[in-house]
């Protein structure tokens, strides 16, 4: 469905958009791929492994809604990638991080609908579930926009929908890279927050391919939720390394134990797939459809009342073993032998 067509990705740069942009050139022959960011520099690094003919590259804000509605001329396809996602960063700038995902999530709809674009893709996070912390509720306002904005649209063709997933492996701020770096420098223990605390865990490539599907999935106001495994925070320090003792440190303000995907208090709306959930939108008026079956023929079938997806009674829990396979299909072990300089040097 990708062959011939244009496709833009907001926050293009990031580790999503440039595994995003490599599978869709290895797989399809799109006419036009558009990387949309605000970064020069981290586009002229991109440009230099990424310069297929149909790659362009265009400097702009997601906050700049004429500059967005100049970039989405001609284009079929979006996936909105570009937020602000450090919690503690939110926190302590609201008023940015509100401008960013929220402002900016509307621009983009807007955007859209000015261009005629055929279908727009907006990435969440679990935080947005039943948030505690702003980024979170700002991903949350953001997934209710792209839902209503099927409604806005009207009788125009533009479908919105999005794609909510749990922990990236690996990515930029996660606690993967943190404690690779405390080993990597020789630390004597790792910090965890509290023992009993859980995640859900994907790998980009799982979610750059979950993204690709729920294209050709989509019909409009579903928030598309992955079933993916889980794991304990204990579990995955261990994995890392085993020989070094974890010392508890306590939650961090606007942290969960536990994350969730689907809420309970939207289980009334939950559709259990085979390798996914879809959340259907609360209020519907343009896009008619129950949502049980999907526009590739899948069909899903109402949850039990109550049902609530979160990483804490996650079915699927990955053992060390296992984290560790992830972590090395990922390319995310710590650097033992900078660890061991540094010892060597101490002892």
């Amino acid at each position: 469905m990708f062959d011939g067509k244009s496709i833009l990705i907001t926050g293009g740069t990031g580790s999503f958009g440039k595994s995003f942009i490599r599978t869709l050139l290895k797989r399809h022959r799109p006419s036009r791929v558009v990387v949309y960011s605000r970064d020069e520099l981290k586009q002229f690094e991109m440009q230099q492994l990424l310069n297929a003919p149909c790659m362009r590259y265009f400097i702009g804000d997601v906050r700049d809604r004429e500059r967005l509605t100049q970039a989405l001329r001609g284009v079929d396809y979006v996936v909105h990638a570009a937020a602000l996602k450090q919690v503690p960063a939110a926190e302590y700038n609201p008023t940015e991080c509100i401008r960013t995902n929220i402002n900016g999530a509307e621009n983009v709809i807007h955007a859209a609908l000015e261009n005629g674009v055929q279908r727009v893709i907006a990435l969440s996070t679990d935080k947005a579930a039943s948030p505690i912390n702003l980024y979170g509720a700002t991903k949350l306002v953001s997934d209710k926009l792209f839902v209503a904005a099927n409604n806005i649209a009207g009788s125009q063709p533009t479908r919105f929908a999005v794609v909510r997933y749990g922990n990236v492996v690996g990515s930029r701020g996660s606690v993967v890279p943190f404690f690779a770096k405390l080993i990597g420098e020789g630390a004597r223990e790792l910090p965890i927050t509290d023992p009993r605390m859980t995640r859900f865990w994907i790998t980009l490539e799982q979610g750059v391919d979950f993204v690709l599907k729920s294209f050709a999935r989509m019909r409009g106001g579903e928030i598309f939720v992955p079933k993916i495994p889980s794991s304990r925070i204990t579990d995955l320090a261990t994995a890392m390394t085993p020989e070094l003792p974890q010392k508890t440190i306590g939650i961090r303000p606007g942290e969960k134990l536990h994350e969730v995907m689907c809420p309970q208090d939207d289980s009334h709306l939950t559709l259990d797939y085979p390798d996914h959930y879809v959340i259907r939108p609360a209020i519907r008026f343009v896009v008619e459809s129950e949502y049980t079956q999907n526009a590739l023929g899948e069909t899903g079938v109402p949850v039990e009342q109550g049902f609530e997806y979160s990483s804490g009674n996650n079915p699927v829990f990955l053992s060390v073993e296992q984290i560790r396979a992830l972590l090395a299909e990922s390319g995310c072990y710590p650097d033992r032998r900078r660890r061991d300089r540094r010892r060597g040097a101490t002892e």
